[in-house]
Order: C-alpha cells, then sequence, then structure tokens
C-alpha cells in the first residue's frame, strides 16, 4: 500500500489564517470530485473559520474523560474505518488527552499516512521542536507543545501562511482571532509587533531553507549541471596557508551584501594522503569561518582545480574565492596556477574573485613607470632569445642538420627575433636582429667566413630581414606602452570616481580620505596642514599614520591647496606622473575639511535655533498659560477680601476651592518646566535601586480624581531597577494626561506585565486617540495635540515622561487602543537579580 501525501499550512503566527487556507483547500478538492473528510479541525468560535466548515463532513470525535473533565480528540479509530482520500487534520503540534491512542497528534497522522491517507495539516513556526529556544528569547513563553522538524521536513508539501505584524494586530482589534476581552491581554504581550516580526522571519528563513533542500533534490534526480543562481552561495579555496583567514573573512562580507548569503570554506586534499597544509591553521580557520556563519568542507581530488569546480556546482554556488598563487613568478612556466585555471574553467554563470594578500598593508600604488612594463622575468627571457638563441640556431644549422637554404635560414632567425620581441620587447629584439644579421652573414651568405657579400639579393635580403625585425620590435614595445598607459589612467579613473562619489555623497570623513591617500601610495604618514596667513605657524587639521609632518618643508611630498593649505606626506618620494592624482586627493580633503566645518556649524545653529524655539514657546506659556491660573486667584482673593459684599459659607469655600486649584495648576507648570529644564541642561541624575511597581504607580495617582482609574498591578511582578522619583514622577504625567483626554464616565486602565527582562506599565485611554503620524510628534516639548480647549497646559508633560523614562533606562511610546483611544506604554527594566519564570500564555494563544 502506497503511503499518503502529507502537506501542512505553516503559520508564521497564531491567526494568520491556516485553518481557513487548509478549509479553502479542501473545499477546492471537493469541488473536483476528492473524497474529503474534517477529521479534526479547531476553529475557535472565529466566525469566518466556523463558516468553511459548511458543507464539509466532519468525522465525529472521541471524547475522553480526565480529571473530571471531557475533552473531545480526534477519532483515528473511525478516520481509519472511513478511509477517506483526504483527511484535514488541524494543529499538528497538539498533546492529546492521558488515555488516547497516541500521546501527539502528529503521531495520529503518521497512522493516517501509514494506511494510505492523504493528510493536509497545520502547525505554526513556533510549535517546531528545533525553535522553541528562539521562540522563548524572543516572546518570554516557552511553548510546551512541539513537534520534531523531521516531521515537518518529511512532508510532501509546504506551503507558507503570512501575514504582515501590522495586518495581523489589526485583525485582533476587530475581534477576528479572540473575543474582545481577550483582545488587550494578546495585544499587549504576545502580539507585540517585534515578536510578531520576529517570528515571520524564523518562519520565512525555515521554509527558505526547506525550498533550498528541494532544489537541492531536483538538481540531483535529474542531473542538473549548471548553476542555478537562486541564492548567493560563496566557496572559499583554502589552502591550509595563513592567507585563508583573509579569503574567509573576504567572503563573507560578499555574502552579507545580499539578504540569504552562505559562505562554505572547502580544502582539497590530495588522495595520497601527502599535503603541505598546516593542520594547526586548518583548525583555526575551520573555527573562524563556522565562526562567522559558514560551514567547512574537506574533499579528496587529485586535480585540484577539477575538484575545486565540481564541488562548487555541487551546491549550486555563484561564487568562488580564491588567493592570488604564491608561487614564485619563475615556476609560471610549468604552467598557469589553480586560480588561474579555475578562473578559465568556471564558465560564465560562476563569478572567480582572486584576493591578494601578500601585499595587504603595503598600499595600492599606482602602476610604476619603470622599464618593468612587460616584467622582469620577460626581459630576461627576452634577452637570452635575442642573443643566445641565435647562437643555437646557428649550431643547429650548421651541425645537426642539412642545408634548408638561405631563405629558410632567415625565416628561421627572423622567428627568433619575433620572439625576443614578444617577450622582452624592443631592446632585445634589435639585438636579436643585430647578433642573427651578422651570423646570417658569416655562415650563411657566400662567401662563407666572411662579412662579405657576394650577391646583392642577399643584401636585399638581411635589410629585409633586419628591417622586419626593428618593425616587430617596434610594435610590440608600444603596444606595452600603451598597456602600461591604459592600466595607469584606469587607476587613476577609479580613484577620481571614488573621490567623486564619496565625497560628494558626504560618505567620507577627513580621517578616511587620508588614510586612503596613505594606502593608495603607500606612504607612512599624510597630514592635512593649514595656516591663518603667510607668516602664521602651520597647524594640523587632521593626520593618520605614525610621526605625521609638522611642517610642509618636513614632508616627503607636499602638495600646496590655495594659499593657506597644504597636503603633507611621509614615507618616500613620488615620481611626478603620481602627483596628478594626489593634488586630486588634496583639493577633495580641503573640500572635506570645509563641509565637516560647515556642518559643526549647522549643528550649533540648530541647537541655538532649537534653543531659540523652546524660549519663544516659554514666554508664550507664561504669558497665557501661567497668566490664566493667577488672574482666577487673583480675582478669588480680591473678592475675599472685598468689603462690599458678605460672603457666605458655602462662597467662601467656593472661592478657597478656586485659589487652591489655581495654585495647583501653577505648581504642575513650573514644576514641568523647571523639569524640562534640567532635562535640556542634562542634569538629571537618577539613582537607580531596586524598587516594587505596586510602591510607585499608586502614589502617582495622587493628582487625578480618585474614581477615574482603575489599577492593575500584580503582586508578582518582579522588581525593576528605576529611580523612584522620576517613574513616579513620568507615571504621573501620562495618567493625568490620559484622564484629561477621556470621555466623562470612562477610566483610564493602568495595568503592568513582565515581559522577557523588562515590566510594562500600560496606560489606557478610550479618548479620540492619536494617528499614527502623529504619535512621535506628542513627545516633543510645547505640543498638544490638536489644540483643544481641554489640553490646557504648556504641553510639556509627555515630553517630561519620555525625558525621565529614559533617564531610568526605560522607553515609553504610543499605541492605539482596540476599539479607539490611545495607550501608553512605559517600559522599564527588571532587576537582574530577580529576573522570574515568565507565564505561559493561554492555550488558544499558542494553537
Amino acid at each position: 500500500m502506497a503511503r499518503g501525501k502529507l502537506r501542512i499550512y505553516l503559520g508564521a503566527a497564531p491567526g494568520v489564517g491556516k485553518t481557513y487556507a487548509m478549509l479553502s483547500e479542501a473545499h477546492r478538492r471537493i469541488e473536483r470530485g476528492t473524497d474529503c473528510v474534517v477529521a479534526f479541525v479547531e476553529h475557535h468560535h472565529r466566525p469566518r473559520t466556523e463558516v468553511m466548515l459548511h458543507g464539509l463532513e466532519q468525522i465525529p470525535r472521541k471524547e475522553l474523560e480526565y480529571r473530571d473533565s471531557v475533552f473531545s480528540e480526534m477519532d483515528v479509530d473511525a478516520v481509519l474505518a472511513r478511509r477517506p482520500q483526504v483527511a484535514l487534520v488541524d494543529e499538528l503540534a497538539h498533546t492529546n488527552i492521558p488515555g488516547s491512542r497516541n500521546a501527539k497528534r502528529w503521531q495520529d497522522v503518521e497512522e493516517l499516512l501509514a494506511a494510505g491517507i492523504d493528510v493536509i495539516s497545520t502547525v505554526n513556526i513556533q510549535h517546531l521542536e528545533s525553535l522553541g529556544d528562539i521562540v522563548e528569547s524572543i516572546t518570554g513563553v516557552r511553548q510546551r507543545e512541539t513537534v520534531p522538524d523531521e516531521v515537518v521536513r518529511r512532508a510532501d508539501q509546504i506551503e507558507l501562511v503570512d501575514m504582515s505584524p501590522q495586518a495581523l494586530r489589526r485583525r485582533m482589534a476587530h475581534g477576528n482571532i479572540y473575543k474582545s476581552d481577550k483582545v488587550d491581554a494578546a495585544l499587549s504581550n504576545y502580539f507585540r509587533p517585534g515578536n510578531l516580526t520576529a517570528l515571520r522571519e524564523l518562519a520565512l528563513l525555515w521554509v527558505a531553507d526547506r525550498v533550498d533542500a528541494y532544489l537541492t533534490e531536483y538538481r540531483s534526480e535529474h542531473r542538473v549541471s549548471a548553476i542555478w543562481g537562486s541564492r548567493e552561495r560563496i566557496v572559499v579555496g583554502l589552502t591550509g596557508g595563513p592567507e585563508g583567514r583573509t579569503l574567509i573573512r573576504r567572503a563573507v562580507r560578499l555574502a552579507e551584501k545580499g539578504a540569504g548569503g552562505e559562505v562554505l570554506a572547502v580544502y582539497i586534499s590530495r588522495s595520497d594522503g601527502l599535503t603541505a597544509a598546516s593542520p594547526k591553521e586548518l583548525a583555526v580557520q575551520r573555527t573562524l569561518v563556522e565562526d562567522l556563519g559558514g560551514t567547512f568542507h574537506q574533499v579528496v581530488g587529485d586535480d585540484i582545480p577539477v575538484a575545486l569546480l565540481d564541488f562548487a556546482r555541487g551546491v549550486n554556488a555563484t561564487q568562488i574565492v580564491l588567493g592570488v598563487s604564491r608561487r614564485r613568478s619563475w615556476q609560471n612556466v610549468f604552467g598557469p596556477g589553480v586560480g588561474a585555471t579555475v578562473a578559465r574553467d568556471s564558465g560564465p554563470d560562476l563569478d572567480v574573485h582572486l584576493i591578494t594578500h601578500d601585499e595587504v598593508g603595503k598600499g595600492r600604488g599606482l602602476p610604476t613607470a619603470s622599464g618593468a612594463r612587460l616584467g622582469r622575468s620577460r626581459v630576461i627571457w627576452g634577452w637570452l632569445a635575442g642573443v643566445l638563441g641565435p647562437v643555437l640556431l646557428t649550431w643547429l644549422l650548421t651541425s645537426a642538420t642539412p642545408d634548408v637554404g638561405l631563405a629558410n635560414d632567415m625565416l628561421l632567425f627572423l622567428t627568433l627575433t619575433v620572439a625576443a620581441a614578444l617577450l622582452g620587447g624592443l631592446f632585445p629584439a634589435l639585438a636579436s636582429a643585430v647578433v642573427g644579421s651578422l651570423l646570417l652573414n658569416w655562415f650563411f651568405t657566400p662567401p662563407v667566413h666572411t662579412l662579405t657579400i657576394a650577391d646583392p639579393e642577399n643584401i636585399v635580403a638581411i635589410a629585409i630581414f633586419v628591417g622586419v625585425a626593428v618593425s616587430v620590435a617596434s610594435v610590440v614595445d608600444l603596444a606595452a606602452r600603451r598597456t602600461h598607459q591604459a592600466a595607469r589612467l584606469r587607476a587613476e579613473s577609479e580613484i577620481l570616481s571614488y573621490l567623486a562619489g564619496n565625497v560628494l555623497r558626504g560618505e567620507t570623513s577627513l580621517e578616511a580620505l587620508l588614510e586612503r591617500v596613505r594606502e593608495t601610495f603607500g606612504m607612512e604618514s599624510v597630514a592635512l596642514l593649514e595656516r591663518t596667513g603667510e607668516t602664521a605657524p602651520w597647524t594640523c587639521a587632521g593626520s593618520v599614520g605614525s610621526q605625521p609632518a609638522e611642517h610642509p618643508e618636513d614632508a616627503d611630498v607636499d602638495v600646496p591647496v590655495g594659499d593657506h593649505m597644504a597636503l603633507s606626506l611621509r614615507g618616500r618620494v613620488l615620481p611626478a606622473s603620481d602627483r596628478r592624482v594626489l593634488a586630486a586627493f588634496a583639493a577633495q580633503a580641503a573640500v572635506v575639511l570645509d563641509r565637516q566645518r560647515l556642518q559643526r556649524e549647522a549643528d550649533r545653529a540648530k541647537e541655538l535655533a532649537e534653543g531659540n524655539r523652546i524660549r519663544t514657546a516659554l514666554l508664550a506659556a507664561v504669558s497665557h498659560d501661567l497668566r490664566t491660573p493667577l488672574a482666577g486667584i487673583k480675582a478669588a482673593v480680591s473678592s475675599l477680601r472685598s468689603d462690599d459684599v458678605e460672603w457666605s459659607e458655602e462662597d467662601r469655600t467656593e472661592l478657597l476651592q478656586a485659589i487652591e486649584g489655581g495654585a495647583d495648576r501653577l505648581d504642575l507648570l513650573v514644576g514641568n518646566l523647571l523639569d524640562m529644564s534640567r532635562l535640556q541642561t542634562g542634569t538629571v541624575t537618577p539613582i537607580i535601586r531596586e524598587t516594587d511597581l505596586d510602591e510607585v504607580v499608586p502614589m502617582a495617582l495622587g493628582g487625578v480624581p480618585e474614581d477615574s482609574v482603575e489599577l492593575d498591578i500584580p503582586e508578582t511582578l518582579p522588581m525593576v531597577d528605576v529611580d523612584r522619583g522620576l517613574l513616579e514622577r513620568a507615571v504621573a504625567n501620562v495618567v493625568e494626561n490620559a484622564v484629561k483626554y477621556s470621555p466623562p464616565g470612562e477610566k483610564v486602565l493602568v495595568s503592568a506585565s513582565a515581559i522577557a527582562d523588562r515590566v510594562e506599565v500600560r496606560v489606557v485611554d478610550r479618548g479620540p486617540g492619536v494617528p499614527d503620524e502623529a504619535k512621535d510628534r506628542i513627545f516633543e516639548p510645547f505640543q498638544r495635540y490638536g489644540d483643544s480647549p481641554r489640553g490646557a497646559g504648556v504641553g510639556l508633560g509627555l515630553a517630561v515622561a519620555r525625558g525621565f523614562t529614559e533617564a531610568v533606562g526605560g522607553t515609553i511610546h504610543a499605541e492605539d487602543t482596540p476599539g479607539g483611544g490611545l495607550t501608553m506604554v512605559l517600559a522599564v527594566p527588571t532587576a537582574p537579580e530577580r529576573l522570574t519564570q515568565q507565564p505561559d500564555v493561554p492555550a488558544s494563544t499558542t494553537s
């Protein structure tokens, strides 16, 4: 009997729609004539999910009694007896009630699959066994119901059911997932935006790995040898030498430039066991690549380039990183190195990076203008071919071979001249032409063994020989010089392009630019010097390296920038050809210095403007918000002192209450102004100590009516590390603001809960709320959203609350209250030595 097929809908979080998607698939299959039944589906009283169950055959559940309660579980025997083509089984990670056929529901599913029944199931990413610790560190909740990863990986199809955190929270707030009495708790704990984002990333990465495994399996079954660049996979070829660490770090940087990049380090060892690699160095490199998130592999192969390319294509790599060969230049006569061979045979779908390592830290100088355009070894070989080659050829032609004729002799000598030109350039070729013409005249032109030429045709032949040799030598030398010039100009253009791009974008600081100069020209130190006048002393505006020059005359190279600035370099004397690019560096350094100074001036101007704005707002507050309670107090006092009116006891009490209320309002306004002044000047010094929230929050409610706040502070909360006075003032300001904007008769809810390493105080009101674009602005000084009459005050309460909360190491932000209103969330750190185990969320949250 063929095993049934398993299809799993994997959810990034509870409520994203896994069960709904599963039921939709069942309806589609039934429409196609497939025998599909519901073995077990939990709709959690969600209306839209309940509707999707209509029209589907449901297998009756099995009732089990446990601890005086009755529970319903999937009836595996009934499903096996019914033998449908497809069975829907929800919540794959569910733990069955004791007394059931199997301990876990995934074991029930295994029985159905073994019986040849196809199964469609659901599971959330947080229920995978390997991710338990990660999920607990993110959400603070340990998942008790888990399923082995291998069970999910063996599924024939895995479909990710995803939803953005914002959309999921909206569904939650609208009551589409949980009942209204559970919405606030869920949104403030498990369904926080950060938690949902992290769970979503876990799901995407897990599914991406599974897709990659599917791709590898498909390529293996269909024998696909071409590379499919679905993701960046970089192979690092290691030799066991010290350059391996540099190659690994460079490969990791390349992988980080794209999302999902992977690094695989591979060492090719020969089958005979003979190797020059250092086992200790390989162990260090293995540890390094694993610490950086990569993997280490060792492959046996006698042909290193072939083995490396086979490995790269086998893992579907897109790039190979190799070090520049460590061989001596003369060893290249025995054949190209591994890097050159791999680059030649890699093909168009596999990029090869050759990384320098021996020259690291010695500068990236421009191409030199010396006679080494063709390389020292090529010049030596050119002279050998041009001088010794004709001598050896003469010996062969006179002793070892029969007479081949003067024309053929000239062609052979011309071949040597061309070879000398190709190897060594102009002068070896000219020497070859001279030596060859003399030998031709002495040994092969009648009369032989004399420099006399009897036949005029031979004179013409030798002249043509010399002309061709010189022409070929000139062409080769000109090509070499043009190649050198092109390389130099390309290097200059790359440097100038770097300067123009980075400086114009403002990405380069002065120190970074000077360090670039030092590296490019291989100098010991670089300094930018300036002075205010012709006779003023030089001062250093910026420098890098050891012992920078203090005066331009002390430097090995100095480039003036205007009349009062100079770029001074120490290390070596640069040729005149390098000074053109150095002048560009100097000009850009002056531009960067000016921009930095302008930026500092702009920052100071911004600070002055902000101070001026605050002073202006303060004057406005003093002229209006402070005058209003003063006017009320003055009027009440004048009325009490008046002798013309006989005040009753009730009137006197009312006037005294008005005076007291005005004084309290003045005290609050002045207190906020003083607190804001302390925050602006940085004179707030918190005294951090362990504190119980139930001793702080009730004290913060003294400034609001008794029946306007509902308090919910559990006694089991851990201790927090805060300044008690600052936290009390911050909570008081937030609560007073919430009461001010709450509708009449609506209480403000003040609750607290522990989440991971922090405790959150949530102040929930049912007022008009604040749009998303204004949620940050309301914490700025002198801001009153909407300027409504009920918002009397100078607009400093929330600004002071944020300042005090951040001073004690906490955070404060605003969220929408489900159903309307605004929720202020103050998060403060718990005391490390008193951290407690977090309670589990309700079963409905983790299902």
